[in-house]
């Protein structure tokens, strides 16, 4: 049993916390794609290109046993399951956010391209045309 799902653990730090939620291999991308949308787990492995599907659906287990994921199961054939972020997991949107407007300008200040498909949110795209517009 892990630190997080004990009360009294004696060490109780929020950024351990939050990178234990959401540090794992494909957990912040897979935390990404679901923003604002429902897919299924094959959408999710197009989506998340470098995970294998053992991998993607470990990571999508520990998501959902921590409560950032819901996962919908419907009764037909062939079987139809949907995955979701939870409330808990939209909390997690301004974090993931930050995280690509960090990684945007590190990567560029590397002289690297962002090329991995991912975009940010309206609301952060016109942070940074603000911001290169002030620079």
């Amino acid at each position: 049993m892990d630190c997080l799902s004990k009360k009294n653990c004696g060490y109780n730090c929020p950024v351990d916390a939050t990178l234990k939620l959401i540090g794992g291999k494909y957990k912040s991308l897979i935390l990404w794609r679901l923003t604002g949308r429902t897919l299924r787990f094959s959408e999710l492995k197009a989506l998340v290109v470098n995970a294998t599907p053992k991998m993607l659906t470990q990571q999508l287990r520990e998501l959902e046993a921590d409560g950032l994921v819901e996962r919908k199961v419907y009764a037909v054939i062939p079987p139809k399951v949907e995955y979701s972020l939870s409330k808990t997991g939209m909390t997690l949107k301004p974090i993931l956010e930050a995280m690509y407007v960090w990684g945007e300008d590190y990567l560029r200040a590397k002289g690297l391209t962002v090329n991995c498909g991912m975009k940010t949110s309206p609301r952060e795209a016109e942070k940074n045309i603000r911001r290169k517009n002030e620079s």
